[in-house]
């Protein structure tokens, strides 16, 4: 965990439990000037990233209420323009605008990135706003692709602090398209025995 992650993660109602549960001191050495500054994203950071074909992102509502939701699209659509801003395209979806609602009156989020498989978990924390496409702002990096969903604006996204969480406790699961590979492997050594078994069965001329 960086010192700037732990800044913001930990408020003093959180010092007070670590306190209680006798882990305050395992994270004192996170207290420290570098803490005010924000983190940047890595060479690590950008190829994990540029990998992810979806991400869980939080939101706060003016209630004090948090807002989850899955965001999804082509592998690497979630870009890193320099280290410190993320941006994505933002498809049209089900059209309640709950996180574009909720950042408008507050920017504060909070993105989960899974890589399931690896057991691997990035955890960024930011500011961010969104941009129309008629907006001169409108980063010319956003490019949907061959992706079949209209692009209704840009989340561009201030990097605050990142997290790299452990793999405790993240079960391992695969995508179709992870894998396939393994499918076409069973399937060849299938279609490979049927053939022998076919050739087994055929009796010996006389």
């Amino acid at each position: 965990m960086t010192a700037r992650y732990a800044r913001i993660a930990f408020t003093e109602a959180v010092r007070a439990r670590q306190e209680q549960a006798g882990s305050r001191a395992s994270y004192a050495h996170l207290d420290g000037d570098e803490a005010d500054l924000p983190d940047r994203l890595g060479e690590r950071e950008r190829e994990f990233i540029a990998a992810r074909d979806s991400f869980y992102m939080a939101s706060v509502n003016s209630d004090g209420w948090p807002y989850l939701q899955h965001r999804g699209g082509p592998r690497g659509f979630l870009k890193v323009p320099d280290p410190g801003t993320l941006a994505f395209a933002d498809f049209a979806g089900n059209r309640q605008y709950v996180s574009v609602g909720n950042i408008d009156g507050d920017g504060r989020v909070s993105l989960f990135l899974m890589d399931y498989p690896a057991r691997r978990r990035l955890k960024i924390m930011g500011w961010a706003r969104f941009i129309d496409p008629g907006d001169g702002a409108f980063p010319d990096l956003i490019d949907p692709g061959d992706y079949d969903a209209p692009v209704e604006r840009a989340c561009v996204i201030e990097v605050a602090a990142c997290d790299w969480n452990c793999s405790k406790f993240i079960t391992p699961r695969l995508t179709e398209e992870e894998m396939a590979p393994s499918f076409r492997r069973l399937v060849a050594r299938i279609r490979e025995l049927e053939d022998a078994l076919e050739l087994a069965s055929v009796p010996p001329a006389p």
